[in-house]
This record gives C-alpha cells, sequence and structure tokens, in this order.
C-alpha cells in the first residue's frame, strides 16, 4: 500500500525516498490501534489517507528545510558572482566618472571669442545642464529641450541648428575616447 501511494501522487522525488518508506511502514505500525472499524470507512482506505497526508508533511517539511537551508557550494559561488558584479560596477562607475570629467573639459575648450549670440546661449546653458547634471530629475529629449529654451531664450529651432555643430565636435570627441586617445 505504501508503495502504491508513493508512486500514485509521485513522492518518489523526495531526497532517501526507501528510508521514508520504511519510516511510514513503521509508523503506520504505531498507530493501527486508533482504526475504528465501526466509523464506517474500510481499512485500507483510512490507511491510504493517513499514509498519503504523512507524505505530504514529509513534502512540507523537505521544502521548509530547503528554503531555509543554504548548499555550502551554490552560496560560495553566489558570493563569487556577486564580488565580480561589485567589481565590475565599480569599475564601470569609474570609467563613466572619467569619460564625464573628459567631455566636460573638451565642452569647456569649445568655448572662443568668435562665438555667435545664440552660439554663446547654447553653450552656455549645455554648460549649466552638465555642471547641474545630478539635480535634474527628467533626462529625456523633450526635457531637455524645454530646459534649453528656459536658459536661452531661443526657440527650439535655433537650439537645434545650435546643437548641430556641437554634436560634431563630441563625435570627433567619442571616436577619440573609444579608440583611447584620450
Amino acid at each position: 500500500m505504501v508503495d502504491k501511494i508513493v508512486f500514485t501522487y509521485r513522492f518518489t522525488t523526495l531526497p532517501n525516498i526507501d528510508e521514508l518508506r520504511d519510516d511510514c511502514k513503521i509508523w503506520l505500525t504505531t498507530i493501527l490501534a486508533k482504526y475504528d472499524p465501526n466509523r464506517g470507512s474500510k481499512a485500507f482506505s483510512y490507511f491510504s489517507v493517513i499514509t498519503k497526508n504523512w507524505f505530504i508533511h514529509q513534502v512540507k517539511k523537505n521544502s521548509k528545510r530547503a528554503r531555509r537551508e543554504v548548499d555550502y557550494d551554490s552560496a560560495d559561488a553566489e558570493l563569487q558572482k556577486s564580488k565580480m558584479t561589485s567589481e565590475i560596477t565599480y569599475l564601470q562607475d569609474e570609467i563613466d566618472k572619467e569619460f564625464w570629467e573628459h567631455l566636460l573639459a573638451e565642452i569647456k575648450s569649445w568655448e572662443s571669442p568668435k562665438m555667435y549670440e545664440n552660439e554663446k546661449k547654447v553653450y552656455d546653458a549645455i554648460n549649466i545642464l552638465l555642471d547641474s547634471k545630478e539635480e535634474i530629475e527628467i533626462f529625456n529629449k523633450k526635457a531637455i529641450y524645454l530646459y534649453l529654451r528656459e536658459l536661452t531664450g531661443l526657440t527650439t529651432k535655433q537650439i537645434v541648428s545650435q546643437l548641430n555643430k556641437m554634436k560634431k565636435r563630441y563625435r570627433h570627441f567619442k571616436v577619440d575616447w573609444d579608440n583611447g586617445k584620450i
């Protein structure tokens, strides 16, 4: 009967199922006296339900133990993975910080006394935005154009015209950065 319950309800996935079968048989012999034929149930039905419930209890106990306990090898692997991820994140943060420092220095070098009035306004607005990049809450294209329009008093078309000139210089900077020249 125990074997039939184990295979019917697929309790075979439990670790050390052979030992559990034996334990269940021993446990069933200890509760034989609890069966009362006067209650109207057959002995096989009664002990089948008892056996099934015993194995369900074992499954719950096993899953609770699996959630609570951690395998040392998997924990060590997870710790190493976490450590490598934090190192990569740190390195990426340092690279990003260095990139922004070099970009700001490059943009500062673009200033010249020969700039047109609109070009100077956009240049100054870009500097203001880059200097306060941590304070800006929204970094999408529409918000940036709105900020630039507020700072310069120019139309979007005038701003785009000046930004396209700056974009050409930025592309040269980015190529030099990617190639390691900076």
